[in-house]
């Protein structure tokens, strides 16, 4: 029951919905933890609040899965970029190399496996 034959595709679509909902939050955090260590005073709490706020409202409306206004690729991957791109800049600003590397890794690998695994949104017709 554990060997690689029980991975099935919709497992697999399944752990990588379970990847993007890591990366969504780890992004938030990314953002958050840049804004508030590398900078001061008002700026720190204008980054630190404001940056993570625009990323999760730029996603709920264009990207989530009950998006308001929800889009497709090539848009939506664009939108997905200009969330997680930041994230991995704001590790790497916060001195954090490492994680930026293998939060990048990671965003790189679940957008892969969203085309590879027919999980994008289709095109309006």
């Amino acid at each position: 029951p554990w060997g690689f034959e029980s991975l099935r595709p919709h497992h697999m679509g399944w752990a990588n919905d379970g990847l993007r909902f890591t990366l969504e939050l780890a992004a938030l955090t990314a953002l958050t933890y840049w804004g508030f260590s590398e900078h001061d005073g008002a700026v720190q709490w204008l980054l630190g609040l404001g940056a993570p706020l625009l990323a999760a409202v730029t996603w709920g409306v264009f990207v989530a899965p009950k998006a308001s206004r929800p889009t497709t690729d090539p848009v939506r991957l664009l939108l997905e970029l200009a969330v997680f791109s930041p994230a991995v800049v704001a590790l790497w600003a916060a001195d954090s190399h490492t994680l930026a590397f293998g939060f990048g890794v990671l965003v790189v690998l679940h957008l892969a496996f969203t085309f590879l695994l027919g999980q994008r949104p289709a095109q309006a017709s």
